[in-house]
């Protein structure tokens, strides 16, 4: 089943329950996906991997915005920016943890023979391409610095 119509089953379930929180996040995810399909052209189908492109970058801003609002003690949008995280990581595929990143991207430097720095934008050339809806670019570059520094 495609991503939007799993989403519109979704929506469907959560306005049944009245789950408004569940209800925003998925009503986020329809409406990037709708934003991405019109950005191709009409004729185009989203592929899989620009789905959970669609979905890292939303789950990303939830994220930030989380983090500003924390900051500025407004734990009442706080919590709605967590509650759609939530939601949206759902339809993400799971997360590597610290360590499975780091064997990869050990993996990755031994493949490709980076041995400084210099090498680190083969290297993360490599990591992204591989590790692609698993793990966060920004954790990935910090590993790949720490390895390679």
């Amino acid at each position: 089943m495609a991503l939007q119509e799993q989403i519109d089953q979704e929506i469907k379930t959560a306005m049944l329950a009245k789950d408004n929180a569940r209800l925003r996040g998925l009503r986020a995810i329809k409406a990037a996906i709708l934003l991405a399909k019109t950005e191709k052209g009409p004729a185009e189908a989203l592929t899989a991997e620009t789905e959970i492109k669609v979905l890292q970058k939303l789950a990303k801003q939830r994220r930030e915005s989380a983090e500003i609002y924390e900051q500025q003690h407004r734990s009442d949008l706080y919590q709605i920016e967590m509650e759609e995280l939530t939601v949206i990581e759902s339809f993400l595929p799971k997360q590597l943890s610290q360590a499975e990143i780091e064997q990869a991207v050990r993996q990755i430097i031994a493949d490709t023979g980076a041995s400084s720095m210099k090498d680190m934008g083969k290297v993360m050339a490599a990591a992204n391409q591989q590790l692609a809806g698993k793990a966060d670019g920004k954790t990935v570059s910090a590993v790949v610095k720490a390895l390679l520094g």
